[in-house]
């Protein structure tokens, strides 16, 4: 008997059917289920080829209705697809209260600008927020420096997560080659990642998920949370 779900679509209800017929129309929502099923189903090599056009006939779909799932999935989904995963940002956990720091400043600096930023107060704030990659949740923790108007992050080094941050970082930082011996390698990156269900990244694929958790972890709520502490610690 022939599988007819070899990949294990996962089966969606048509709304109808285009005005010229020749393929089925589905709701946003299934749209975007369709659109990610693309790259996130493992499918073996000498499968490749033949991986698409099962999507489109099990869906009776074409061409066009997989261009149309990229615009709805880019304009609805709460998540991103990089390469083959799916990541997705999390709620965000302050973690303790503010800690003042002392900054050093050079004594023999008398202008104007040095005196001004004797009056800024630097902060230390301990920080987390959670990720999903694949739909399992991964943690990342940062040390959060405010001073002034501008921030700056310290990623732990415990989670997978900030594991690859050190990582793609100690590949690309000359100042921290000396201590790219303690980071972990892309075969154990990998090995945790496994572990946790979710298939072996590249170089690439790193990368880009690393920036995109960088360019995450602090959004408008959190900005809005951080301004009310510093309001009170004034």
């Amino acid at each position: 008997m022939t599988d007819t779900n070899p990949y294990n679509f996962v089966p969606l209800q048509p709304t109808g059917r285009n005005e010229a017929n020749t393929a089925n129309t589905y709701a946003p929502e299934d749209m975007v289920k369709i659109y990610e099923q693309q790259f996130l189903i493992q499918v073996p090599e000498e499968k490749l080829t033949e991986f698409l056009p099962a999507l489109k006939a099990f869906y009776d779909i074409d061409n066009h209705t997989l261009d149309v799932s990229a615009i709805i999935f880019d304009a609805i989904a709460d998540s991103s697809i990089i390469y083959n995963h799916k990541i997705k940002v999390g709620d965000y956990q302050i973690l303790g209260g503010l800690v003042k720091e002392a900054i050093e400043y050079d004594e023999g600096n008398k202008d104007d600008e040095a005196a001004e930023d004797k009056d800024i107060q630097a902060y230390t704030l301990e920080c987390k927020r959670n990720f999903f990659i694949n739909e399992v949740e991964i943690p990342y923790h940062f040390n959060l420096f405010i001073y002034g108007d501008g921030y700056s992050t310290l990623t732990k080094k415990e989670t997978v997560l900030e594991k690859m941050y050190w990582f793609v970082r100690g590949r690309f930082e000359e100042n921290l080659l000396d201590d790219t011996e303690d980071n972990d390698s892309l075969d154990s990156i990998n090995e945790q990642l496994a572990s946790l269900g979710i298939r072996e990244m590249d170089l690439t694929t790193i990368d880009e998920i690393i920036s995109y958790v960088e360019d995450s972890i602090i959004d408008d709520a959190m900005v809005e949370a951080l301004n009310k502490l510093l309001d009170a610690a004034e």
